[in-house]
């Protein structure tokens, strides 16, 4: 039945009963996907394929990470600092969210400069969480873009993915992501190879982070062999 918006805003008691019904039809259009805002529930994992260390490692961090979401620009500090300290693979994955503007794009940029080198497109994608404010739209962050690449030498085309190849990295990241489950951004995880404990924890309180790849690194410890008795 259509509401008569000006009859219910007479009456309180409709009027909070329309409050009610708009915000159950935005909760409704909300993706599932989402931005992190507080401490997110743990993910539930279909598919844990991806979640391991790369060849040779024996504890990684996975991430999923939309460049536009404020509380991944509010772990990238984190992680960044935990990578170095512990010396260990930080797997950065694109998982851009459907609702924002530029994050896509940005994207597609840091997978061109990773074609340089992956430093550099490491580099991109830390420099643009850390202006993630001041980068409001397209062409700001096409500007963004731009100044990065002069400030770095490089000279940045106009048409950065004319085949569409870097666009179907991104898209083939966030497939992965679907097929794991991902629910919000950040997702981040420390996965283990021959772990005598869980082979990934996913990371839900980022204060313990330190703690979480001390105890990765000593479950996956090789237990000195003993010594036979003659």
């Amino acid at each position: 039945m259509p509401i008569n918006l000006a009859l219910a805003l007479r009456f309180p008691v409709r009027r909070a009963a329309l409050s009610l019904a708009l915000a159950t039809a935005l909760l409704a259009a909300t993706p599932g996907a989402r931005a992190q805002f507080g401490p997110p529930p743990t993910t539930p994992v279909h598919d844990p394929a991806a979640l391991r260390p790369p060849a040779g490692a024996r504890v990684a961090i996975v991430e999923f990470e939309d460049m536009e979401c404020p509380d991944c620009a509010n772990a990238n500090p984190l992680l960044r600092e935990a990578a170095a300290k512990y010396n260990i693979p930080w797997i950065r994955h694109d998982f851009p969210l459907p609702f924002h503007a530029w994050s896509f794009q940005a994207a597609v940029n840091a997978r061109w400069f990773d074609t340089k080198s992956k430093k550099l497109g490491d580099d991109y994608r830390d420099a643009v969480f850390a202006n993630q404010r001041s980068i409001e739209n397209l062409d700001a962050l096409r500007q963004f873009t731009e100044n990065y690449a002069k400030i770095h030498n490089i000279a940045l085309p106009f048409a950065i993915d004319p085949q569409g190849k870097l666009a179907a990295e991104v898209k083939a990241d966030y497939a992965l992501g679907q097929r794991i489950g991902i629910e919000h951004t950040p997702t981040i995880w420390i996965t283990t190879a021959n772990s005598k404990g869980a082979p990934f924890v996913e990371v839900v309180d980022r204060t313990k982070l330190f703690q979480l790849i001390d105890q990765a690194i000593a479950d996956t410890r090789s237990t000195p062999e003993k010594t036979a008795h003659k």
